[in-house]
């Protein structure tokens, strides 16, 4: 049986403002060897599936400086602390990206969102009979574009390579589960 590893000692390794690294010195249970693990900690993350009440996802359109290129996806972004909840956070993020509003907070969903390496949580909360009320509040650093898709669509955008951010591929696959929880049909494609 796999048991944990004791963390022997822990040290700050960096401040990057949006995240933090750690050293944690750690022995191994199998081999009594210590090992340190660089930590990536940052706060936890909210992925927004809005869905219009007349089954449309709201979908943004963005620039990623780590790939370098502009990717198609959901509304999200950090919890702030202020934030009461990871359903608080959702729809703050909705509205300040996307302009659009809903009801029926809930979360669907949660991951890890690279275990290995960092510490926090990404939440998948559904946001349901969304509407534009508002003006979009970019951050400074944010140039976004929102479009609507329908539901059935979104099976194939991800199939095409038009949606290809990991922690998006996983909030859709909540929100199908999520569906057929319900007794509506799964996705169909095509390649």
């Amino acid at each position: 049986m796999l048991k944990p590893w004791q963390k022997v000692s822990s040290r700050p390794s960096g401040d990057y403002r949006v995240f933090t690294i750690r050293t944690d010195r750690k022995v191994s249970p199998r081999t009594q060897k210590e090992h340190d693990f660089f930590v990536i900690d940052s706060v936890n993350w909210v992925n927004v599936i809005a869905l219009t009440d007349d089954q449309q996802i709201v979908l943004i359109e963005q620039y990623r400086h780590g790939s370098d290129t502009i990717e198609l996806e959901i509304p999200g972004g950090m919890i702030d602390p202020h934030d009461a909840s990871p359903e608080a956070a959702a729809l703050r993020e909705l509205r300040e990206e996307t302009g659009y509003e809903g009801e029926n907070a809930r979360i669907i969903g949660q991951v890890f969102p690279n275990p290995a390496i960092m510490s926090n949580v990404c939440y998948t909360v559904l946001v349901e009979n969304c509407r534009c009320l508002h003006p979009t509040e970019l951050d400074h650093a944010e140039d976004l574009l929102t479009s609507l898709a329908p539901v059935e669509d979104i099976p194939h955008l991800v199939v095409k390579g038009k949606i290809r951010h990991c922690l998006v591929v996983t909030a859709l696959y909540y929100f199908d589960l999520w569906k057929r929880e319900r007794g509506q049909p799964g996705p169909k494609t095509a390649m």
